[in-house]
């Protein structure tokens, strides 16, 4: 199986329970061809970059799952034809990369300093 994280934008008007159920028509759907859901991180409300259906915010859902392509495939078609899903995006997980995810700017190795890509060099 190959693991997977699916990032969800929805819609900002959408209540908790109705985001609540969102998320567990996935995990559904995940674990019925055989597969394991693991991680679920709401990030909460952002001001997106640009008006998607005339919303200027959105609510975003981070989903972390190991399952077969298929599952990947049913799952993207769902997501498609659901109104409250402003936005989807499915990424394959890296073998041996972080198993949670990393905040924007947080150092990835022992002794590396996040330093913002602006920043003037230190003299």
């Amino acid at each position: 199986m190959t693991e997977y994280e699916v990032l969800l934008l929805l819609d900002p008007e959408l209540s908790e329970e109705k985001q609540a159920e969102i998320v567990e028509r996935v995990k559904t759907l995940v674990e019925k061809d055989g597969g394991s859901f693991e991680r679920h991180d709401p990030w909460g409300r952002r001001k997106l970059a640009y008006p998607v259906a005339k919303k200027d915010d959105g609510i975003y859902h981070l989903l972390t799952f190991a399952a077969p392509a298929e599952t990947l495939d049913e799952l993207s078609r769902v997501l498609k034809i659901d109104d409250d899903v402003l936005r989807h995006m499915a990424t394959r997980r890296p073998e041996g990369g972080p198993a949670e995810p990393i905040a924007a700017g947080a150092a990835i190795g022992d002794d590396a300093r996040a330093q913002p890509v602006d920043a003037p060099e230190e003299e």
